[in-house]
């Protein structure tokens, strides 16, 4: 288990929501929502009253959580020798482009690739103007 959290692995740390906000209450509920059984439309539903942007940024946080998690227990297995492509299957093969330095659609093994798709996610993630993590205060507080 050492090796999932490897911090020269692809895995990196949760992003936190800062308790006392809104998208850390949204985040509590999202959680205790996913608990609560199978039925995935209810774990994703909306609540009453909030904004759903607010909603949506809570889930894709914690979806880019659980991926990087589940990505840490297989990519010592997935090197580039045993993974020289990154594929969908036979029938599909993922190509980076960035338009940084990778300006055309480049094949490459697939924990290269999935490098540079997690850092470009993050990036994504911990940009204020996507992401704003300073949305309100809870009314609670």
């Amino acid at each position: 288990l050492k090796q999932v959290f490897n911090k020269d692995k692809t895995f990196r740390p949760k992003r936190k929501f800062e308790p006392g906000t809104q998208r850390f209450e949204l985040h509590k509920r999202a959680q205790a929502s996913l608990h609560s059984g199978l039925d995935l439309k209810a774990a994703v539903r909306l609540p009453r009253g909030e904004d759903q942007n607010d909603w949506v940024a809570v889930h894709v946080v914690d979806f880019f959580n659980r991926i990087n998690l589940i990505y840490g227990t297989i990519c010592e297995f997935c090197t580039e020798k045993t993974c020289p492509v990154m594929s969908g299957g036979p029938k599909y093969e993922y190509r980076w482009q960035d338009d940084l330095k990778y300006k055309k659609p480049t094949a490459l093994p697939a924990p290269q690739y999935m490098n540079l798709l997690m850092d470009w996610i993050e990036v994504q993630i911990n940009n204020e103007s996507i992401f704003p993590t300073r949305v309100g205060k809870c009314e609670e507080d």
